[in-house]
């Protein structure tokens, strides 16, 4: 096969079939089959493309024509070909003004040419298989060259408002806005003011009424209110003139200097793939942000093929150009509009584009009667918004407005080219500041010398680091902070040398980094840390045991790569063995004090918010030793998990290796005869590690929320069982969920005698004053509450446990009723009774849950969702409600590791 051709991936095709061994043979495939929601969705994008085609194509001075037809070979070619389904392709303002700057140097023929040579050039790249590469330049450069373009549209459109012509550039527009405002005519600018206000206050209309119009949109609006009302007052005004399509001119042989034909095919080439491939990305995202989407379209739609969408669109731009159209990119506005609307497949792109020539062809009458003004004035509303101040917060806190601010003025007043070329030269000159530009600095604070390295630490910092490090006086306790995140061979031999001699001479060393837990090895080489795999020489972290947080100190030899090299900020929940710790004898006879109470050796917290990894002491370890001084005399030493296989070998060798199961069961034998700590101790333990060990991790955290309130964004409502851990189920930290917990995970119906206040208080709490998003009942197996109301016979005491049940007795007759299909897993069926009712009761809460008055409102008004969710806890897997079986049971899907892109 070529390699140009593209190839279908796993999901490129919505219709594509698997056929299973051993089935009958598939049915005959309907070719042209269209759903439902690709027909609505194609309108609503249609209504949104066929103004913006037209304001867009008479921005740049093209013949209206052209964006049209550009719109037609956007959303039918690139729909056809383009790896990204529900992306829509078409004229964009993004290129409005490469197109503008090329029609007024070379001609509207020449200009076709130059987009059918940026199409072929598309097709090569997509060949060489380089899309990825696009994604790296700097977002700051994108989004710069972005707003640049955007203030570039709306400076020209605002002539056009004011009733006159704009200029060829931003300078010449700006020194005839005088004149222009001292000339404008009144007629335009009631038009324009009409279009921009009806543009803003559309989407805001309230209530019921307001959801409705909605559907409509609010570019169509704006633009047909301002017509209707410009023809029923006689306004006379400059409008839509769509001339005959038999003289509508076509790409033409290229004219002009070669160099400069050939920056522009560069640079059409560059603004298309780019912002095309940056779109497909958000389209990725959009549709992954929305779990109602991704449960219903995941198996049908998949990740964009960004190989095969930069073949798309230039296969869409050799089209567009020899047709006589604009070029062509994916559109922002109109993608998303594509994804809202409910679109399942490529065929909503390929049919707005159907529906573009329709009009082209059928509707040129009604067109015409569109005033200039009008579309001016949506245009510039949509260069206004690519100047986002979302952005600018980004590129702020990233330190990168300097590169956002040249690409923008660049753009602005030399073009887009010679402005991503400053904006990509400034980006590498602040990454080259970045990478050598260090700050060392040295004060004494109470006896304590500190010396803090700000920034990466290569070898062009070595010289101050050294004149810095021997000015610490001999015999001192010095504190060295390595602020940064990369640290070469040259810096870490001048460091560890200097540590070496201050060490001898009496001194003390502690060597810290940004987060706790990261020092500096005090022996060994530096080959030998680098091929233990630690990620940053000579600073992996120091814990005194795996996943231990505790104040950094030096890093020996027979530690080196001990420490993951993964840095993140948000650890994932490490293995939880605190209920395996060893408790001397001694602590469950005598009462003992906070600190006495923690035993030699306990782990701490192995990550804010989260418990301690528990890891067994070996034998001979200092934890070991210390345990021995706390016991009794002549008592027997405790024996640990970590000591037991070991000790029991040494002192019968002849016995063979046991099986890990016949050790588990030996270990918690042992368990078993070790005395219990008292649950005070516990408690107290648990809080004094929290206090030391987590609490100076989360107490920034924790203080933003106590001053800017909870803000939670799901109310998650799950059972009270002990094994069920909301944070760690959903790698969720302090603000994340509003939890609600009972036994059974059970949401009694409003009203009457069923009700409940307290969950029902809860519910309308998070519903409507923390205007949650979402609401999930999560139930597990194993349950406790199934398993009575399995049990419950009639007639029994009417303890407030079985009253409390009561609320789940609904889940036990939908369970019952043979006439309507039960709910189960994908890929199995429950294990058992007790399985098929925790499954039936999330269904069946989730049912109680809507009946809520706050639940309903919200559920009407599109502001909340509901999830069902399952988890096993022997399997430790989480399993969503998705949708229906073939026979109309509820399917709880397998969640994966890879389900949510990242």
């Amino acid at each position: 096969m070529s390699a140009c051709a593209p190839t279908l991936t796993a999901h490129s095709t919505p219709t594509e079939r698997v056929h299973q061994p051993h089935s009958p043979p598939p049915a005959p495939h309907r070719r042209f089959r269209v759903a439902g929601a690709d027909v609505s969705a194609s309108i609503a994008v249609f209504l949104i493309a066929l103004p913006l085609s037209l304001g867009i194509a008479l921005a740049t001075g093209a013949p209206l024509q052209a964006g049209l037809v550009a719109a037609a070979a956007g959303g039918i070619v690139a729909g056809w070909i383009g790896g990204a389904p529900l992306q829509v392709s078409g004229p964009a303002a993004g290129l409005t003004v490469v197109t503008a700057d090329l029609i007024q140097r070379y001609g509207w023929r020449t200009t076709c040419a130059i987009t059918v040579l940026a199409g072929l050039a598309q097709l090569a790249l997509g060949c060489l298989r380089v899309a990825r590469t696009a994604l790296a330049v700097s977002p700051a450069i994108v989004h710069g060259m972005l707003a640049g373009i955007g203030v570039t549209i709306a400076v020209a459109q605002l002539h056009v408002v004011l009733g006159g012509t704009p200029q060829s550039s931003v300078l010449d527009n700006l020194r005839a806005l005088p004149a222009q405002l001292a000339a404008l005519r009144p007629a335009a600018v009631a038009v324009s003011a009409l279009t921009l206000t009806l543009l803003l206050l559309w989407p805001r209309i309230p209530g019921r009424a307001g959801r409705l119009l909605h559907t409509v949109p609010a570019a169509l609006v704006a633009v047909t209110g301002a017509t209707a009302i410009a023809a029923l007052t006689g306004l006379t005004l400059p409008k839509v003139d769509l001339p005959s399509w038999s003289s509508h001119a076509l790409a033409g042989l290229p004219e002009g200097p070669a160099l400069g034909l050939v920056a522009a095919v560069l640079t059409t080439t560059l603004v298309c793939s780019v912002q095309s491939l940056l779109g497909a990305v958000a389209v990725d995202k959009l549709i992954a942000s929305r779990p109602g989407l991704l449960g219903s379209r995941s198996t049908r739609v998949g990740r964009a093929d960004l190989n095969r969408e930069l073949l798309g669109q230039g296969a869409a731009n050799i089209v567009s150009g020899a047709l006589g159209g604009l070029p062509v990119a994916g559109v922002a506005v109109r993608s998303s509009a594509n994804v809202q609307a409910g679109a399942v497949s490529r065929n909503s792109t390929m049919l707005h584009g159907v529906l573009v020539v329709v009009a082209a062809l059928l509707m040129v009458p009604v067109l015409d009667l569109i005033p200039l003004a009008s579309l001016a004035a949506l245009v510039m509303a949509v260069g206004i918004q690519m100047v986002s101040l979302h952005h600018i917060r980004t590129v702020i806190r990233h330190r990168e407005v300097l590169v956002y601010i040249v690409t923008t003025l660049g753009v602005v007043f030399l073009g887009v080219l010679e402005g991503v070329t400053f904006g990509v030269a400034v980006a590498v000159a602040v990454a080259l500041h970045r990478l050598t530009r260090t700050r060392i600095t040295h004060h004494e604070k109470e006896g304590v010398h500190h010396v803090h390295v700000r920034g990466q630490l290569t070898f062009l910092a070595v010289p101050r680091l050294s004149r810095i490090l021997h000015l610490v006086p001999h015999g001192t306790h010095v504190v060295v902070e390595l602020d940064g995140s990369f640290m070469d061979h040259a810096a870490y031999e001048s460091l560890q040398d200097w540590q070496k001699s201050h060490t001898a001479q009496g001194g003390s060393v502690e060597l810290t980094g940004r987060r706790s837990g990261t020092g500096l090895g005090t022996g060994g080489d530096v080959k030998a840390e680098l091929d233990a795999g630690s990620g940053l020489p000579g600073l992996p972290g120091t814990g005194t045991r795996e996943g231990e947080l505790t104040a950094p100190g030096p890093l020996g030899p027979d530690r080196v790569g001990e420490v993951p090299i993964a840095d993140c900020r948000c650890r994932p929940w490490t293995p939880w063995r605190n209920h395996q710790c060893e408790v001397p004898q001694k602590t469950a006879h005598a009462p003992h004090t906070a600190q006495a109470a923690q035993p030699a050796g306990t782990p701490d917290a192995a990550r804010p918010g989260g418990p301690a990894e528990a890891t067994p002491t070996a034998a001979g370890s200092p934890g070991t030793a210390q345990r021995r001084e706390t016991a009794e005399p002549g008592e027997p030493e405790p024996m640990g998990p970590g000591k037991l296989g070991r000790t029991e070998r040494r002192e019968r060798p002849e016995q063979p290796q046991q099986t890990e199961q016949a050790q588990q069961t030996e270990q918690a034998e042992e368990r078993e005869r070790q005395p219990v700590e008292p649950s005070g101790h516990q408690l107290v333990r648990g809080i004094s590690a929290f206090q030391r060990n987590t609490a100076p991790l989360v107490r920034g955290e924790l203080a933003r929320l106590a001053r800017e309130g909870q803000r939670p964004t799901q109310l998650f409502l799950t059972c009270a069982d002990s094994r069920l851990v909301t944070s760690m189920i959903t790698s969720s930290g302090p603000g994340d969920l509003f939890v609600v917990r009972n036994v059974g995970n059970l949401v009694p119906p409003p009203g009457g005698e069923s009700g409940d206040d307290s969950v029902a208080a809860a519910i309308e709490y998070a519903v409507d004053v923390l205007k949650v998003r979402s609401i999930t009942v999560c139930g597990h197996s194993g349950c406790g509450a199934m398993q009575a109301l399995l049990d419950s016979e009639p007639g029994s005491v009417r303890t407030p446990l079985r009253r409390w049940l009561q609320h789940g007795v609904p889940s036990l007759e939908r369970m019952a009723d043979t006439d309507r299909p039960g709910a189960r897993l994908a890929g199995r069926a429950p294990a058992d009774a007790v399985e098929q009712l925790c499954l039936t009761n999330v269904v069946q809460q989730l049912e109680h849950l809507r009946a809520h008055e706050s639940v309903t409102r919200a559920l009407r008004s599109g502001a909340l969702e509901l999830h069902g969710l399952y988890f096993h806890v022997g399997e430790a897997q989480a399993y969503l409600l998705t949708g229906t079986t073939e026979g109309g049971g509820e399917l709880f899907g397998h969640v994966g590791q890879a389900d949510v892109p990242a």
